[in-house]
């Protein structure tokens, strides 16, 4: 698909007001995408495992305005309480996407949303919450035009959440999405996330992520700062590389269901992204120590046992413990005996692959 196939046709219908509510998760890339070209298109592709507990909840009610004009008319409400700091993201977000969603200026919306988890920790909070607020607007566009399917509403949605965070096109299904275009997997596109449709062992079904809070305040330096460094980056074109090669790696794992080859590839890749950080110009550690910490321990454990449990690392501090569901007693009890400790108050979140967005109300 092409761009203009996103661009709206002349409505059927109008509305005066309205609401949605929809529930949309994080997701934790397994391959990660560090790196972007002009309208957010990302540099190498990614898949990551959807997530099921960490959610950004969305309510978008919409008014039509007494006169036409030419701004956009919100209001913005985190946990219940005006949010002023978040209003320069979602301007932008809505000037990138007015075109393909013309009614935008017809209309004054309230946003309501929350977060199941602390807001900028490195757990992907803009993907959650711009993909439930891209949801929540081209649910107002299907009232608009009736006759739209359903399966473009999913690619539209995932188009527009991409506009407003790369990563949350990869936030609308589950349970394993792919971002980016790829020889091997038909119908990846940079535009938007489509769903992993090959085939994927059962060792991967209702895979485990613990998500270890080492450090829950803002990241000094944002994602998107983060992703403009890679331009001129010395070991840019190389990393691309890498990452198109270990998603090749990770086709063939998700078939064979080879646990030793999926943490060694997504271990890999964890490190790889933070060693982007640590050399680009200027560059910068979002690691902590307790990260370190936990990265040995599971490293340890691992030798030890012979259990399969790994780690990815987001642009953050925090830890996510993937394992499968068949040894997840034995490892869970090792998470919360010895890692646990190195969570700031100790806290952290049990997760697993989830199934995508829901559409509340």
């Amino acid at each position: 698909m092409k761009e203009t196939q996103f661009l709206s046709k002349e409505y059927s219908q109008a509305l005066k007001q309205g609401k949605f509510t929809w529930e949309s998760p994080s997701n934790i890339a397994l391959i990660k995408y560090w790196g972007k070209r002009e309208n957010q298109i990302p540099e190498n592709p990614s898949i990551s495992f959807t997530l099921d507990v960490c959610k950004t909840i969305t309510t978008l009610s919409f008014s039509k305005k007494n006169k036409n004009s030419n701004h956009f008319s919100f209001d913005l409400f985190f946990d219940g309480k005006p949010k002023e700091d978040f209003k320069p993201k979602i301007q932008t977000f809505f000037k990138r996407i007015e075109s393909y969603l013309p009614f935008l200026n017809d209309y004054h919306f309230i946003i309501e949303t929350s977060n199941s988890f602390p807001h900028s920790s490195g757990i992907a909070s803009s993907a959650s919450g711009m993909s439930a607020l891209a949801l929540c607007l081209v649910s107002i566009e299907k009232l608009l035009d009736p006759e739209m399917t359903n399966e473009y509403f999913t690619r539209k949605a995932s188009f527009l959440a991409r506009l407003g965070s790369g990563s949350a096109c990869r936030s609308i299904e589950g349970d394993l999405v792919v971002w980016g275009e790829h020889d091997e997997i038909e119908g990846s596109s940079d535009l938007f996330g489509v769903k992993y449709s090959d085939q994927v062992h059962d060792n991967f079904k209702n895979f485990q992520d613990t998500i270890l809070l080492v450090d829950k305040g803002e990241k000094q330096v944002s994602s998107s700062v983060g992703h403009n460094l890679m331009h001129g980056h010395p070991f840019a074109k190389k990393r691309f590389e890498q990452a198109n090669t270990n998603l090749s790696k990770m086709v063939e794992i998700l078939k064979s269901g080879n646990l030793d080859s999926f943490i060694e590839v997504v271990e890999s890749e964890a490190l790889s992204l933070h060693a982007m950080m640590m050399t680009s110009l200027p560059y910068f550690i979002l690691m902590k120590p307790n990260t370190l910490e936990i990265i040995n321990k599971i490293w340890k454990f691992r030798k030890e046992t012979g259990f399969h449990v790994g780690f990815t690392l987001d642009a953050g501090a925090n830890v996510h413990v993937l394992y499968p569901e068949s040894e997840s007693e034995k490892i869970y009890k090792f998470i919360k005996n010895e890692l646990v400790a190195y969570c700031q108050n100790g806290q952290y979140i049990c997760d697993k692959i989830g199934k995508g967005a829901k559409l509340l109300r």
